[in-house]
């Protein structure tokens, strides 16, 4: 039996203040022998977190990324609100 490391979890701004936490770690599933790990679209709604996710840049391990990018054992994800100013 093999452990795979957890998804790190980062949210900023806005949406810390919001969900009233800045991280967290998000261990993969296994189904068959193979881990399942999810999309931050899916860990979006897993977390129930506040607000439309069309409206967040995501980033996995510090690159933006896309809502339905495969995550992989070890990854940081970061949902970053908008940013407004000048």
């Amino acid at each position: 039996m093999s452990s795979t490391a957890p998804i790190r979890i980062r949210l900023f701004a806005g949406l810390r203040e919001q969900a009233g936490w800045s991280e967290r770690q998000w261990a993969s599933t296994e189904r068959d022998g193979a881990a399942a790990m999810p999309t931050p679209a899916q860990l979006w709604q897993a977390l129930q977190l506040p607000g439309s996710l069309a409206a967040v840049r995501i980033a996995v391990n510090h690159q933006f990324a896309d809502t339905d990018t495969p995550l992989q054992p070890g990854d940081e994800l970061a949902f970053l609100p908008p940013i407004s100013g000048g």
